[in-house]
């Protein structure tokens, strides 16, 4: 994937995202609304929209960031999509005017940032960006080693009368990055979607806030608020200005 970059992964899965992925869950809008409170907030990898649309039809002023042009056009199609104001460009940079009483990155979009390096920038220039006492959400998985044997992994999304979904992946641990293949095989043909991340633990993504300006206020195990255990598949982090 030589010629992967920041916006490979959305032009190339745009067409099928929204078909793929179903719409964010309730709960998960409640909660970024209620951060917000009535204020601005920021999405970092807004995408098609399908989270920045209904919190924005929630009274939320929302902004966002992503690279992707094929993206930001199926958001721009939805009604609603051409009010939410857009920045084109590596969200590391968080190039964006002004302050925000929420700064947020789903659905793992934040290990989308190959290198440790852009990861604690994007901290510092949220840090930047963030209120007084704004808040910083950032949802991801905990990484599972055991999905890899051989550093490689392989799994069957779905499977339907017309077309098979695989995920084919090759983890490098020195590195902490997995380079996969979303693979649609149908009646029409071979169609593949890459996706390469760098993973971070969440003591990891801790020591990278604070090196950004930025200390952890809560964690929780999912949109209900749940407590985060050692079970937990994913974390949704909350951080802030150090006091």
């Amino acid at each position: 994937m030589s010629s992967y970059d920041e916006a490979t992964y959305g032009d190339r899965i745009a067409d099928v995202y929204d078909e793929w992925y179903e719409p964010m869950d309730r709960a998960a809008i409640e909660v970024l609304a209620k951060l917000a409170s009535g204020g601005r907030a920021l999405e970092l990898g807004i995408g098609t929209g399908r989270i920045a649309l209904p919190l924005a039809s929630s009274g939320i002023e929302v902004h966002g960031i992503d690279a992707s042009t094929a993206m930001v056009a199926k958001l721009r199609a939805k009604p609603g999509g051409q009010e939410i104001p857009v920045t084109m460009g590596d969200f590391a940079e968080v190039a964006v005017e002004g302050e925000f009483g929420l700064v947020f990155v789903v659905f793992n979009t934040f290990f989308s940032l190959l290198e440790q390096v852009d990861q604690i920038r994007c901290f510092a220039n949220v840090a930047k960006h963030l209120s007084a006492d704004g808040v910083f959400l950032v949802e991801a998985f905990v990484p599972d080693m055991t999905r890899f044997v051989g550093h490689q992994a392989l799994r069957t999304v779905t499977i339907s009368e017309s077309e098979v979904r695989l995920d084919a992946s090759l983890i490098d641990p020195v590195k902490q990055q997995i380079v996969s293949q979303h693979i649609a095989l149908g009646e029409n043909g071979v169609r593949l979607y890459p996706v390469r991340i760098r993973y971070a633990w969440p003591s990891e993504m801790d020591l990278m806030a604070r090196l950004g300006g930025l200390v952890l206020r809560q964690r929780w195990g999912g949109w209900d608020r749940s407590a985060f255990t050692a079970d937990s598949s994913r974390h949704i982090s909350l951080y802030g200005h150090q006091a």
